[in-house]
């Protein structure tokens, strides 16, 4: 099988890569812009598969219109290059934050986002991408979308905002943590796993979560900083206390928007229909705060 892989050069991009060449796939990589309809079609000629990893991740302001372009239109353009070319297969990455979070209980492939963080623009428009990729699928396109919680591992060098926040605990910046809040965190190395499994085994149209263990924010700050033998962050930040920080420019204001609910997913979907087996997240702590200190 030949696949071609966008955000080849990323951080799940690369563990993908590596994987569907363990397993046997011949691996395209070529960097070429995602609204390059021509370029995008140059790389897929040939190729059996697509997976589309590439997108732009990001909290930081002032960028909501290059996001609109890379994750949005940018996957129209791959999506319709895949049409084009005859592509048989598609994975769409997308993410969690798609499916969720809910109130009360880990949400599942069957839930949504609350329409109040569709204010931030990557949930927005990674959103706005997945159903460009579930509308193909509706049109015939062969389509599987997974749906990755946060990843951590090695590899996350530019950073992302996970990988940031791994670097800031582990190098002692980090003195205090929200309350209230979590996150579900997974091994980047399982998230590219479950990708080829998708590509093996997804039912077309189906979204996918590709989750680890749901942890309480001190409960992950704490296990960084243990693994990077710093003092565990203690003093307990109220939401209130957060948001008030964010109106007066102190915080990330789309970080703390998100954070208003805990973000526990299940991956019970990808266990049972794509034998989805997600490992210790420890190692994988590990393995990010020896890079973030190095």
């Amino acid at each position: 099988m030949e696949v071609y892989v966008t955000g080849a050069d990323g951080f799940i991009g690369g563990h993908v890569v590596r994987v569907l060449r363990e397993r046997g796939a011949e691996v395209r990589t070529d960097f070429v812009d995602l609204c390059d309809a021509d370029g995008i079609e140059r790389m897929l000629r040939g190729c059996d598969a697509l997976v589309h990893v590439a997108a732009l991740y990001s909290y930081g302001g002032g960028d909501a219109a290059e996001m609109e372009r890379v994750n949005v239109d940018g996957t129209r353009t791959v999506l319709a290059a895949a049409a084009r070319t005859g592509v048989r297969r598609i994975v769409h990455t997308s993410t969690c934050g798609t499916c969720g979070p809910v109130a009360g209980r880990p949400a599942t492939e069957e839930d949504g986002p609350p329409e109040y963080e569709l204010a931030v623009p990557y949930k927005r428009t990674k959103l706005a991408a997945e159903r460009l990729a579930l509308a193909a699928a509706r049109d015939g396109a062969d389509v599987v979308i997974v749906n990755p919680t946060t990843p951590i591992g090695d590899g996350d060098r530019r950073p992302t905002p996970t990988g940031a926040m791994v670097a800031g605990v582990a190098r002692g910046r980090y003195r205090a943590y929200l309350a209230g809040t979590g996150v579900n965190v997974v091994d980047v190395r399982d998230v590219a796993l479950g990708h080829a499994l998708a590509l093996e085994r997804g039912r077309t149209g189906e979204r996918y979560l590709l989750g680890g263990v749901d942890l309480w924010l001190g409960e992950l700050f704490a296990a960084i900083a243990d693994a990077a033998g710093r003092p565990r962050p203690r003093i307990r930040v109220p939401y209130a206390a957060a948001r008030a920080a964010a109106a007066l420019g102190l915080a990330n204001r789309q970080e703390v928007r998100l954070a208003r609910l805990p973000m526990f997913f299940s991956s019970a979907k990808a266990e049972r229909e794509l034998g989805y087996r997600p490992g210790a997240i420890e190692p994988a702590i590990a393995r990010a705060v020896r890079e973030a200190l190095a």
